[in-house]
């Protein structure tokens, strides 16, 4: 099978695939029986380009034998760094663990207190789709389908009111750490349990309403009752509220996939509230990070690294208060390749189908391609999650080498020089491509 994944149904495992299957589709060619590379010979692959300026001295590089679980080559890997968007992984193995397999995110209309009163409670949906939406694989919830089911239970009634209900979350809308310019420049929306097209003004745009919630309630307003003018407020549901309509999400392990492989940060960051809820922590900022890392804790503890290893403080890695081990990131990479068909692994099996493949899906799609990068022995070989803010460039994922072994790798450059980003970012594709090239004995 050609290493290709670039979400195609033709091109992903078969449903309930086990974990091993999984491995074997999207890695082919992975030996476990195939001799492991030396510390020596890793060395030897990358050390013309550590030497380039935009990493020189400011790299972190952790390489693990996915079988075999053990370090191969670590360089200032037990150092807390800011992660950047390679923090999804551990949002994504969390909300694996922690979460049902068939949970979906369930968005929904209740009737109001009076007469023509509708709620629109949000359950955490952000892929929730409004009317100028494409059609997309997999299909997400819509709006157009929530309003025809509502106005349906509504007959003949006349929609006066809508009201907007967020309970579901709490605390603040914008994290820790997180620039001012986030949610202008399209990197996230406000978070909030209720928003349509991640809160995009436009699902081809990337500006986002400062107020997603009731932009929703806007469209949603509509739909119900074209052409008249519906006052949209924030309110609550009343208790015991007869249900209207409701869509539902993708379940949890697709949410993963999407997540990991278009970098969404509106998605990353309701998949670590939701794992909030399932440890009895608010869906905030704080509880959504402390859940993540409760979750983790066992395993970090197991691996040696230590639950100190993890101290993130969102669920999307734009927070450059965010802190992270690339050995913990190596660890947890290792133990969703591994091949043993646990339950704890067949679960996380997502988070290796949502990983861009290098020149050609996800966030990876247009690197590697280049040979005069010196980077394309690595497309299709190596599949890792991206992470780029000002200052910090990181790749972090999972490659094989020439000779068949599977290994983990997390390379993190914090303290790039202003304006290089695009440079350091060349740098770790090469070094990603050296791992893949090479037997490294």
């Amino acid at each position: 099978m050609t290493l290709r994944g670039d979400g195609s149904a033709s091109e992903r495992p078969d449903a309930g695939a086990t974990a091993p299957a999984v491995r074997e589709a999207l890695l082919p060619e992975v030996r476990d029986d195939a001799p492991a590379p030396t510390a020596a010979g890793l060395q030897a692959a990358i050390t013309l380009t550590l030497a380039d300026p935009a990493i020189n001295g400011r790299l972190a590089v952790s390489v693990v034998d996915a079988h075999s679980g053990e370090p191969v080559l670590e360089r200032g890997a037990d150092a807390l760094l800011v992660p950047a968007s390679t923090a999804k992984i551990a949002t994504a193995v969390a909300a694996l663990t922690a979460l049902p397999q068939d949970l979906r995110l369930t968005t929904r209309v209740v009737a109001g207190a009076a007469p023509g009163e509708v709620v629109l409670v949000g359950g955490g949906d952000p892929t929730l789709a409004g009317v100028k939406a494409p059609l997309s694989y997999p299909a997400p919830a819509r709006l157009t389908d929530l309003a025809t089911r509502t106005r349906a239970a509504l007959g003949a009634q006349v929609v006066s009111r809508v009201l907007v209900d967020e309970s579901l979350y709490s605390g603040a809308r914008l994290g820790p750490g997180w620039k001012d310019s986030y949610v202008t420049e399209g990197a996230v929306a406000p978070v909030g349990p209720v928003m349509v097209d991640g809160g995009r003004v436009r699902p081809d745009r990337v500006r986002r309403h400062l107020e997603p919630a009731l932009a929703a309630g806007q469209q949603l307003a509509a739909l119900l009752q074209p052409g008249a003018e519906v006052q949209v407020a924030r309110g609550a549901a009343p208790v015991g509220a007869t249900e209207l309509g409701a869509v539902t999400s993708q379940p949890v392990p697709q949410l993963v996939e999407r997540m990991l492989a278009h970098s969404d940060n509106d998605l990353a960051e309701a998949l670590a509230r939701h794992v909030a809820l399932s440890q009895g922590q608010p869906a905030s900022f704080a509880g959504g990070a402390a859940a993540v890392q409760q979750v983790l804790g066992s395993f970090l503890d197991e691996v040696g690294v230590g639950r100190q290893a993890v101290a993130l403080v969102d669920g999307s890695g734009l927070s450059r208060d965010d802190r992270l081990e690339p050995a913990a990131l190596t660890r947890l990479l290792a133990r969703v390749a591994s091949d043993d068909g646990s339950a704890p692994v067949e679960q996380l099996s997502p988070v290796l189908t949502g990983l861009p493949v290098a020149g050609f899906s996800g966030t990876l799609s247009e690197r590697y391609r280049k040979a005069a990068t010196g980077a394309r022995l690595g497309a299709g070989i190596v599949r890792a999650k991206t992470g780029t803010l000002n200052g910090v460039s990181a790749l972090a994922g999972l490659v094989r080498t020439a000779d068949g072994r599977l290994l983990a790798f997390d390379l993190t450059a914090d303290g790039v020089p202003l304006g290089a980003n695009r440079q350091a970012e060349a740098a770790l594709d090469r070094l990603a491509a050296a791992l893949a090239g090479c037997g490294c004995r």
